[in-house]
């Protein structure tokens, strides 16, 4: 599970573009120097009050990527979005997922 913002008061944030992302998308990230890829498999918007913790948290059947940011109207009263994008993905590769480098 990889969280960021959608943006800041100084512009965009490192997942400004994460709502663009579509299924069978491929996403790569970086772990003990190797990278791992995965499917975009769906995405859920959800109300914060709703957020979806056992798919997000639960257990899966292999390794699988959540990428989570806000989205939604911004509640300026709040001061924060009044929804949450979920990014699923499933593991692409079919070798060691996680080198030893990784596990230390």
């Amino acid at each position: 599970m990889i969280a960021g913002h959608v943006d800041s008061v100084d512009g965009p944030a490192v997942f400004a573009r994460l709502a663009e992302l579509r299924p069978g998308d491929r996403i790569e990230v970086w772990r003990g120097g190797v990278p791992v890829a995965f499917r975009v498999t769906g995405t859920l918007v959800v109300g914060k009050d709703n957020f979806p913790t056992t798919t997000v948290y639960g257990p899966t059947p292999g390794p699988e990527l959540r990428l989570i940011t806000c989205a939604g109207d911004f509640d300026r009263r709040a001061r924060h979005y009044r929804d949450n994008l979920v990014v699923l993905a499933v593991a692409e590769a079919t070798g060691d997922l996680f080198p030893d480098s990784a596990a230390r």
